[in-house]
């Protein structure tokens, strides 16, 4: 039997990882710049998380929901703690497209609608709903289709209101920083116009913080910059710093109801092991402010490189970061990969993409800037 061929893949083996470092089987060391699509948050094989995984998985690793799991509760408490939304209810699944899956569906359990409004450019995810409201007819197919999703332009409160008038809209989700779309920031002004325009309405405001939350920014979660406080949170990647785990932030207005959602691994013990230690390692560590420190500075230095070259833009917030080119990037990608040993990400076919782990130091920062910087002046 072969794997289902659907990835394109580099030829490189990772067999060992350490903070911000990668070995592959032949001994190379790589500087990860991406984190493996932002999971890893508080660094590669961290000695707190891998403690408390090992220890727990020594104890149980995993029962199902129909018993009380303390570690929930604690995970929840936690969460509250350090995101500031401690009045808001968890419930814990295993992956951010679930996390949105079951955001959008409490949506429209509460409201008794049927329709969602997202954003051009938007990923929410490869589930059924998830995936209807993602802006790219490649990945959605005839069988995903059925939802009704209305797509307007991110900026566009006008465009927004229309819908939302029409009296039939569950909910309004988009992400706190659009990734996979090309780190598109919503302005904190129309973030506050959405969550204005959701209450008037009726609508439930959801904010997609799966990639953008967790520290990135330098907040715990994006949208937080804006001062807005949504009607659901979706979470996921790096939760957990790799081992999967997904949730949503509930507000106190919504009420549960038994069977009203559900899920076999969420919120499992080794699941919620590691999200302890990862909350533990972010606080301890003060990743928050070090996120927004190193992309600062990155920010900084990469703006500087745009006259004169092929770069076009330099966007984004913390360590979550976006260098638009005019043209193509794939042969610069497997430069810095296989010439200088730097792993980046990618949105659409001309941006290079930037998620490190929030662990990333200056030193890290300057490494990437010497390469970044004379590959530039070579394109």
């Amino acid at each position: 039997m072969e794997l289902f061929d659907v990835y394109n893949l580099f030829d490189v083996v990772p067999v060992r990882a350490k903070g911000c470092r990668v070995w592959d089987d032949k001994g190379t060391e790589y500087l990860d710049l991406y984190g493996g699509h932002a999971v890893i948050s508080v660094g590669h094989s961290h000695p707190s998380y891998l403690k408390a995984l090992s220890e727990q998985a020594a104890k149980i690793g995993f029962y199902s929901n129909s018993v009380r799991n303390p570690l929930q509760e604690k995970l929840a408490a936690r969460i509250g703690q350090v995101s500031g939304y401690d009045d808001y209810s968890l419930f814990l699944d295993n992956s951010g497209a679930e996390s949105n899956e079951n955001a959008l569906k409490l949506a429209s359990f509460a409201t008794g609608r049927d329709r969602v409004v997202a954003f051009r450019k938007s990923f929410h995810g490869r589930t059924s709903g998830a995936v209807a409201a993602t802006d790219n007819p490649a990945i959605v197919s005839p069988f995903n289709s059925h939802h009704r999703i209305t797509f307007c332009e991110l900026g566009d409160s006008e465009a927004v209101e229309k819908e939302l008038a029409m009296g039939d809209v569950a909910a309004v989700i988009i992400e706190g920083i659009q990734g996979c779309g090309g780190i598109n920031i919503p302005s904190g002004e129309f973030l506050r116009e959405l969550s204005d325009l959701c209450k008037r309405y009726g609508a439930v405001l959801i904010l997609d913080e799966v990639q953008s939350g967790y520290g990135r920014t330098g907040r715990f979660f994006a949208h937080q910059w804006a001062g807005i406080r949504p009607g659901i949170i979706s979470m996921g990647k790096g939760i957990a710093n790799g081992f999967p785990c997904g949730g949503i932030l509930i507000a106190p207005e919504f009420q549960p109801k038994k069977g009203m959602l559900g899920t076999t691994f969420g919120g499992n013990y080794l699941a919620c092991a590691c999200a302890l230690a990862v909350l533990d390692i972010i606080e301890k560590e003060g990743l928050m402010a070090n996120a927004l420190a190193c992309g600062d500075y990155l920010l900084g230095e990469l703006s500087e490189m745009a006259p004169g070259t092929h770069v076009k833009e330099v966007r984004g917030k913390g360590l979550m970061i976006g260098i638009e080119f005019d043209e193509p990037i794939d042969e610069l990608r497997r430069r810095l990969l296989y010439d200088h040993h730097i792993f980046t990400g990618v949105a659409g076919k001309n941006i290079i993409r930037l998620l490190p782990p929030l662990c990333l130091s200056l030193q890290d920062c300057d490494r990437f800037l010497s390469v970044i910087l004379n590959e530039v002046k070579n394109l």
